[in-house]
């Protein structure tokens, strides 16, 4: 049987966009893998035939940039920001009466707690910037933030769009007088 928000199964209700969300975070994440096989492969080099290198001393490496550049701070600001529009669109889809899919509905409404989180997910993702910057991934540095604000951002105008959940759609509390029957009734 399917309601307006979904397909319920016996006392489990599955969101139709639950399903769809999970499908563009696994698009997301197989577009965004491309980039690791464009990573050198030792077995090609092989192949291919070497190309005179002038001596070390002619060579002037170019510097590398400093992790703290402008496009970086740029970046890295937009992951926050990114992080607290989250955190608007979040508090504003729980205030709605809609569940947070990602995380418990317990942890979204222990404010303090959400707030944590995230920070902790601002700090992870400079974090693991700071990581690809170190080893000489400086490219994929840039694209760990780019990619954060980008699902944020899309996350976000995802919660801002979902209408709020009829009273009528809420199931029953347990207590008397409440049964399966009347909780199918109300989810209908």
């Amino acid at each position: 049987m399917l309601s307006a928000r979904g397909q319920v199964l016996g006392l489990i209700r599955i969101p139709s966009m639950l399903i769809i969300r999970r499908v563009l975070v696994l698009a997301v994440l197989l577009a965004c893998s491309g980039a690791l096989l464009a990573q050198d492969n030792p077995g090609t080099r092989a192949a291919t035939p070497a190309k005179a290198k002038p001596p070390a001393s002619s060579q002037t490496p170019s510097p590398p940039h400093k992790f703290w550049d402008t496009e970086n701070v740029c970046l890295l600001a937009g992951v926050g920001a990114t992080r607290m529009l989250d955190y608007a669109s979040t508090r504003h889809l729980r205030d709605q009466g809609d569940n947070e899919w990602l995380l418990s509905n317990s942890i979204v409404d222990n404010r303090p707690l959400f707030v944590g989180i995230e920070l902790a997910g601002t700090a992870a993702s400079i974090g693991v910037s700071y990581l690809f910057h170190r080893t000489g991934h400086h490219t994929l540095e840039r694209w760990v933030s780019i990619a954060h604000i980008g699902v944020g951002v899309g996350g976000s105008i995802h919660n801002y769009t979902l209408k709020p959940v009829p009273i009528n759609a809420q199931p029953v509390e347990s207590g008397a007088g409440a049964d399966l029957a009347s909780w199918r009734s109300a989810v209908r």
